[in-house]
């Protein structure tokens, strides 16, 4: 359940998933926070709420930015909006910072702009640029060869039928530029089963890929993390949503191994030598989920996963832990696109 805003004020668009959890996590609320990913400005709302002195909420989408024109005002200089990705989080917020939270992925907001080209769901130009700038998601499909296409679709998207869909993609641009996501997602369901009940969209996991590899999502998640341990002060939280394994997965040995406490990995996934001294302590070891109302109220919330973690006195480190260690897929580390 979101915070209570007090009376009088308008509540944000869209739910913002497990935030009750995170204000109740880290309470008492206190000193400077970083929103790396502003989106409906629900989590900087619920800081400054609960007693955040200031929040600098960054978003590459100037969009998102754009909505709060009506309600920012309120704050005055204790909400700090920034158009920047959040990887940059230290040229836009210098000084330590008594908490960082991360929402990845994309925004209900974004999902429900048919002309932003994130969901199946709607049809519209196949564009899923959270910037608007950069080649897009049409660019993309259109262009990319059919190795290329099953990479993206089986690494971003861990899609088993990644070549097959990449192949039938191919074949479809042969006849006419794939512009639509609606289209798109035709061909995708045209190689898949159809969904049992409760199954999810047959496009999901394809769609996915995409919005990963043409933003670049990965590589900026890492740097992120990285930049987020830098600029924390001690006992400063960090805290990361994230929606599906591939994200949860590299927050999770990320802190992990900044925390001292990685397993043994494997041949496939070595561990990196952890720093001289812990630069977080775990909190939650295995995440908080939604409980059972809050999926009712809000069914994105099913698959979400909160990361928190404590950041210690010990120097940060100066470099991210090698990608592997990490569960990064490679293509992650060309851009993706």
């Amino acid at each position: 359940m979101a915070a209570a805003l007090p009376p009088g004020r308008d509540p944000p668009p869209h739910l913002p998933v497990l935030i009750g959890q995170l204000v109740a996590a880290v309470a008492p609320v206190r000193g400077r926070w970083l929103d790396g990913t502003f989106g409906a400005g629900g989590y900087a709302r619920a800081l400054l709420d609960a007693g955040a002195g200031q929040v600098i909420a960054l978003d590459r989408d100037p969009a998102a930015l754009a909505l709060a024109d009506s309600w920012a005002g309120q704050w005055g200089d204790r909400l700090v909006r920034v158009e920047a990705n959040f990887r940059d989080l230290e040229a836009h917020a210098p000084g330590p910072l008594d908490g960082v939270v991360l929402d990845l992925g994309v925004s209900s907001m974004q999902l429900d702009q048919p002309g932003r080209g994130f969901s199946f769901l709607r049809d519209g130009p196949l564009d899923m640029r959270m910037s608007g700038e950069g080649p897009s998601a049409a660019d993309l499909v259109n262009a990319a060869p059919v190795g290329r296409l099953a990479d993206i679709l089986h690494q971003f998207g861990e899609e088993r039928a990644a070549r097959r869909i990449a192949r039938a993609i191919v074949r479809a641009r042969a006849e006419a530029p794939i512009g639509t996501t609606g289209r798109l997602a035709g061909i995708v369901a045209s190689c898949l089963p159809r969904p049992k009940p409760g199954e999810s969209h047959p496009a999901t996991r394809s769609f996915q890929a995409l919005r990963i590899a043409v933003n670049g999502e990965l590589a900026d998640l890492v740097a992120g993390l990285a930049a987020a341990e830098r600029a924390l002060a001690p006992d400063g939280w960090l805290a990361v949503v994230s929606f599906h394994s591939l994200e949860d997965r590299i927050v999770k040995r990320f802190l992990a191994l900044r925390a001292g406490a990685a397993g043994q990995g494997s041949r496939h996934a070595p561990v990196a030598a952890p720093a001289a001294a812990p630069a977080f302590r775990l909190v939650a070891r295995g995440g908080i989920v939604a409980g059972a109302a809050e999926i009712a109220a809000n069914p994105r919330a099913r698959s979400a996963r909160l990361r928190l973690a404590r950041r210690t006195g010990a120097p940060a480190a100066a470099v991210p832990p090698p990608a592997a260690a990490l569960g990064l897929p490679p293509l992650a580390l060309t851009g993706g696109g």
